[in-house]
This record gives C-alpha cells, structure tokens and sequence, in this order.
C-alpha cells in the first residue's frame, strides 16, 4: 500500500492488546506505510487506560482516551473516577473520555449500573472540558435519551451501528458517528445506507483493532494500517477520492481531538475528486437559508474562510502549476460572478493552457451586473452550472433570500435560459431542501434548455 497525503487518523484503537505484542514495532511501520500518521488509543479499564497513556507518552503520534466500559460497570467505585480524572488531567495527550456507554448486547454488568456509569462519565468529561468516545450495542434509544438529557454535546459515537434516523439525530446534537471496518462486509447493508444519507463532514474512520477486521483481513487480527480499507470504501460510497476521504476525516477527528496533521489556514485553490475549485470571494447575490456557511466554512476538509478577496497574483501563485485534473471550477464559498473581470481574467490564461473551465453560480450575475454578461464569458467557459433551486417565484424567495424581489426568479431563469446561447454545457441545479418539489424544478430546468442535477440536501462538495 502506497502511503497517503494527507494523513489519515485511526481515531479508535486498542493495541495494548496482548495480541500486538509480537510485532508491536512492526505493526506500527506498517500503520505509517499505510497512510496513518495518528491514532487514538482508548482505554476500557483502568489497567487500559493507564497504558493508552504510557503509549501516548512513548510516542509522538499517539493520543489516548481513558475510561470504563460498560461491560465492568458493577465493579466501578468512587475511586475509579478519581483514578480517570487524574489520568486525563496528567497527561495533555489524554484527548477524551472514553470508552464509555451502554451495551446491552452482552449484558456483562447489570443495565441500571451501565446507566449510572455512564451518566457518571459524561458528567466527569463536561467537568473536565473533553469529548466522549461513546461504546453503543443494542442500546440505541437510551444512548440517545441519556446524551439528550445530559450536558455534553461534544463526541462520537464509536463502530456506528444505528440507522439513519439516529446517526442524523445524534450529528444534530453535536456528535460525530465513526464507520469501521465492518462497512466493508458485504451483509452490512445497513452501514452503508447510513453512509450514503449523512455528511462525511461527521464522520470518522476507525479500527477498533484488534477487533472487526475490514475485507480482506476478516477473520484476522485487525490493526490500525487496516484502516484504509475503510477510508477507500467511504470513497467508493461517496463518490469521492481516497484523498478526499482522508483529508476530510482527518480534519474531523482533529477538529473533535484536537490532532492537527497539517495547515489548515484558508485556502484559495482546493481539489475535491479530480476538479480543482477557486474560492475567489466570499460575498453572495443572496442568503439561501440552506447554505451552510452560516454555521461553518469548510467543504469537504478544506477551510474557504477568506479574509480578504484575493487579487490576481494571488489566486495564479495559489493554483501554481495546475495538476493534471479534469477541470478548473470557479466556486469557493462565495458567488464567483460578482467578481466578473476576475473570473475572465483568471479563465482566460486557464484556457490558454488547455484546461477546461466550469463556473459555479447562482444565476444572479445579470441583475448583479445590470448587464448580460454571458456573451462575455463565451470562449472561455465551457460548463456552467446554476443553482435554480425552485419552481416558482414564491418558493425561491423564501429559500434564497434574494435581495432582487420577485424579479430575482426570473432572473435565474432567464439566465439559464441564455447561457445556453453562450456556454457548451448548461446544468441547473436544485438542493434536496425538506419540502421542495424536484421533479417541478426538474421539469423547469429541461423547458429553460439545460440538463438538471440534484443536489444532495446533507452533502456538502
């Protein structure tokens, strides 16, 4: 396996297991061989989660995580927390508390002792300030009454095995869900429709070694360089690229840890899949109440907050060479059209150099203006896809806030409806808000001349 840039994090392990003891050093190359430039090491005991922590102490690119599982709820004291305090205040590489929560699978301690464990934990991580690495099997509906009730809100519920309708609630509380290696099996359906409905801006990747080897490892010990078979197969289901996965999962567990691998300052030119985007303003022709910048500006891993609207030397020293990619999008977080000459600027020596050039818009760039500026981006642009996003006026005004009125919906409209003089590829576009009736966008969109794609509502990228 070739390594992988940037670094992917197994944000759940347990390789103080005897198990490791054979080719601990060995099986630590392969882990960075394989791409893994971190690990979580997660306590379940007190005798676990001291050694999470020697380990972290030992070596540079390890966290731990202490806690009590549920299974030895009943043997749990007032000293075993003062032991787990003491634990996470002595060592700044103690990055949560964990693994705790309820399994009621086994049953090895008594349900109300698991609860009050747990409800114990909790508390003891929102006392100390850390997330929660949260252990969940056959307990789905009190996991969630509990973190309802309960104050913390940061954490991840670890080896996910509810369904969508829990994975949405928990990520709207605040959680992050973690996908193991069994998203791999072929029988784990259910795993991979959780992937398909949910933002992998929430997600995690993780091993759970020495337990739940991915294919082709299962029946085998697992290990923490296996979690790139889980990394690849996120990216099979999303329909994005290793990298892609890997970046955006690595920034999530740093985000949630406080494990950052590498520069995550604003970026002006970024890459999703095989396109490489410009994010060349942040300003808007209107205020989608969908749109989720409003919350948080990063798109799949990459933080697009500018701080100022790059000029022109800029945005060329950002895209440098261009690597070899199918196409350059004019997009970012921002409506790139109200920066026309830009645009035409930069896209006019893009296309000198052969490549192919997509503009991403709103479809306000006419009203924005006062002027059809289409004629003026013929030549240069070769796809360009609008955000229709309703099918009436009324609809579109209060989805997107637009400042032009009523007008601003047969603005869209015409635009799309001209660009297909000027542009080869015209797409209209409409997200998957709760309530808005596609196949009456789909319908507009095709009478307007241009082809129609969905956008997926929880993805963002």
């Amino acid at each position: 396996m070739s390594r992988v840039e940037p670094l992917l994090i197994d944000s759940h392990s347990h390789i103080y297991h005897q198990d490791f003891a054979g080719d601990f050093d060995a099986m630590l190359d392969r882990s960075v061989n394989a791409g893994v430039g971190s690990m979580i090491v997660v306590g379940t005991d007190i005798e676990s989660s001291q050694k999470a922590v020697a380990l972290a102490e030992n070596h540079p690119h390890i966290y731990a995580a202490v806690g009590i599982h549920p299974h030895d709820a009943a043997d749990v004291t007032d000293s075993s927390f003062d032991i787990i305090r003491n634990l996470a205040l002595s060592n700044s590489k103690v990055v949560a508390i964990g693994e705790i929560g309820l399994d009621f699978y086994r049953d090895r301690s008594p349900r109300d002792q698991q609860e009050n464990v747990f409800r114990r934990s909790l508390q003891l991580a929102a006392e100390l300030n850390k997330p929660v690495i949260i252990h969940d099997r056959d307990a789905h509906e009190r996991i969630m009454a509990i973190l309802r009730e309960e104050s913390v809100r940061r954490g991840v519920l670890h080896c996910f095995s509810g369904d969508r309708a829990m994975a949405t609630e928990a990520i709207s509380l605040g959680f992050y869900i973690s996908i193991p290696g069994t998203v791999t099996y072929p029988a784990n359906e259910s795993l991979r429709d959780v992937v398909r409905g949910v933002t992998i801006d929430r997600m995690l990747i993780e091993t759970d070694c020495p337990y739940l080897p991915p294919v082709p490892y299962r029946g085998k010990r697992n290990e923490p360089a296996y979690v790139r078979f889980t990394a690849e197969k996120l990216a099979e289901i999303k329909g994005v690229t290793l990298e892609d996965v890997a970046r955006i999962t690595t920034k999530n567990t740093g985000d949630l840890f406080g494990i950052h691998l590498w520069d995550q300052s604003t970026k002006i030119a970024y890459r999703i899949r095989n396109s490489l985007y410009l994010n060349i303003t942040n300003r808007c022709s209107n205020r989608c109440t969908f749109c989720p910048k409003f919350e948080d500006f990063n798109v799949k891993g990459h933080n697009l907050m500018l701080d100022s609207e790059p000029t022109f030397e800029e945005i060329m020293s950002a895209l440098g060479t261009p690597p070899e990619v199918d196409e350059i999008v004019f997009c970012g977080y921002g409506e790139p059209l109200i920066r026309l000459e830009m645009v035409k600027k930069v896209a006019t020596v893009l296309k000198s150099s052969g490549y192919r050039i997509r503009v991403n818009t709103d479809g306000q760039a006419n009203r924005f203006h006062g002027r059809d500026v289409l004629p003026e981006l013929a030549g240069l642009v070769d796809s360009i896809s609008i955000s229709l996003n309703a099918p009436d006026a009324e609809t579109y005004i209060k989805l997107c806030n637009t400042p032009f009125g009523e007008s601003g919906f047969s603005a869209v409209a015409d635009f799309i409806s001209s660009a297909t003089k000027h542009i080869p590829e015209v797409v209209a576009s409409a997200v998957t808000v709760p309530g808005i009736d596609i196949e009456a966008c789909r319908k507009l969109a095709l009478s307007l001349g241009a082809r129609f794609r969905v956008r997926d509502y929880s993805e963002v990228g």
